[in-house]
């Protein structure tokens, strides 16, 4: 191996993936550990690391051109060691001068000041914090101001992270491509709009807040079924270049707050919506007019009160066939369709929106390649049938779907393109409908 030409051994090892078998090899000859420390590009550590200054200089040079870092303490006792602290933070921002990506995943002993050290790597483009429960905004907004190469930010579980003067500085540099707030529960969906013109280069985001016990019942709130928030100019942002866009248990009432967002992105792609209250069919038709792009589709409803008579009022799911139709009139590209139904009684009729025949419509219009129903109670015999027509459909999931029976598997195996289906808790499928199945030698079958 010695007698071999360093170009040659290098692209050598990047035929090698297992880290493993990296660090085998590293241990071989001088050559290669050389070789190997220069070509590493990214490294996960935690509770082994050795946190002294020394050893992490020995790091830093033993990898001097570490491009992603990964610190994760998930798991972490007392037992386990001393934890990454500021000062080890300040030695990887000093001595790793081609770090672009790096995530702390619960470090409890890193604070603002930790943060303060990240401000001086001019080319970090990607940071992701992790349950990191001592950083706050004044952190935040040191690194906002000091990373001005900064692309991505994710924040999970950082509860002590509130006031958005960080958020509004990356607004107006408007670098910002992928911005994501899940479990922080100082920052409001409100506080998102904050963001001003950052909106305008913004290909991902997601708003996710903390699940709570007011989750799991009807909202006490009764909803205009026919309010439009898109017919008025509330909020004057453009968010023309956002792809992936996914909502999860947020309050658009009585303030619109995000809801508007759904008329105003061209581009999007990836749409995922999980128990947003207050929405109506004119969020999903707004958002059809404008997306012709829409590849992929999400929702998660439960039960929600709606009326558009102060004399009458219905509990049901927030979307009716009108959003089916309005999808399969202009979302022409479609191809990934995810409908959950949480809360919703078991027989049909019930208190699900949308019927089989505004299904089928969707269906029928889009070249729909993978379908996942879960508690869909309209779905039955005739809905496979018609399904199993479908010239695209590759991949089907049917989870606590009482209407499927043995007679739809019949239907179902003779779908062209079926080549993974996936049942889960449907009661009424028996042997002789897995029977119907293993006909169709081309299928796969998964169920539980």
């Amino acid at each position: 191996m010695e007698d071999l030409p360093e170009a040659l051994v290098t692209e050598i090892l990047k035929k090698i993936t297992r880290t493993s078998d990296l660090n085998s090899l590293s241990l071989v000859s001088k050559q290669l550990y050389k070789i190997e420390g220069n070509q590493r590009g990214a490294i996960c550590v935690g509770s082994g690391l050795c946190s002294t200054t020394e050893a992490l200089k020995s790091l830093c040079a033993r990898f001097p051109n570490l491009r992603k870092m990964e610190i994760d303490y998930s798991g972490w006792i007392p037992g386990h060691g001393n934890q990454l602290d500021n000062k080890g933070l300040f030695v990887f921002s000093l001595h790793c001068s081609s770090l672009i990506d790096l995530t702390l995943s619960f470090c409890s002993y890193i604070n603002d000041y930790g943060l303060f050290a990240l401000s001086f790597c001019k080319t970090l483009v990607s940071l992701r914090l992790i349950s990191t429960p001592k950083i706050t905004s004044i952190g935040l907004f040191s690194v906002a101001v000091g990373c001005t190469s900064l692309c991505a930010l994710h924040l999970i579980d950082c509860e002590k992270i509130n006031s958005v003067e960080w958020l509004e500085h990356l607004g107006r540099d408007g670098l910002l491509e992928e911005l994501v707030v899940k479990n922080c529960e100082g920052i409001d969906h409100h506080d998102l709009l904050k963001f001003g013109s950052g909106w305008m280069k913004l290909q991902k985001f997601e708003f996710e807040r903390k699940r709570g016990i007011c989750d799991l019942i009807p909202f006490d709130d009764v909803f205009d079924s026919s309010y439009d928030a898109h017919s008025m100019d509330t909020y004057d942002i453009c968010c023309e270049s956002l792809k992936d866009l996914r909502l999860v248990r947020i309050k658009t009432w009585p303030e619109i707050g995000l809801r508007v967002v759904l008329g105003k992105c061209k581009a999007l792609e990836n749409l995922s919506l999980e128990y947003v209250h207050a929405l109506n069919d004119n969020d999903i038709i707004a958002l059809s007019r404008s997306c012709s792009n829409l590849k992929s589709i999400s929702l998660g409803l439960n039960l929600q009160r709606y009326s558009s008579d102060v004399q009458y009022c219905e509990t049901r799911t927030s979307f009716t066939d009108n959003s089916l139709h309005a999808l399969a009139l202009n979302c022409r590209m479609l191809q990934i369709v995810d409908l959950k139904f949480t809360g919703c009684s078991r027989g049909w009729p019930s208190e699900i929106g949308f019927t089989q025949e505004g299904f089928l419509a969707l269906i029928q219009s889009c070249p729909i390649r993978v379908l996942v129903l879960n508690n869909a109670n309209f779905f039955d015999k005739e809905g496979m049938k018609a399904l199993s027509s479908s010239p695209h459909l590759e991949t089907l999931e049917l989870v606590f779907c009482p209407g499927v029976t043995d007679d739809g598997m019949h239907f179902i195996a003779h779908t062209p393109c079926l080549s993974n289906l996936t049942l889960r808790v449907c009661h009424n499928v028996t042997d002789i409908g897995v029977a119907e199945l293993r006909r169709a030698r081309k299928l796969r079958v998964f169920g539980h």
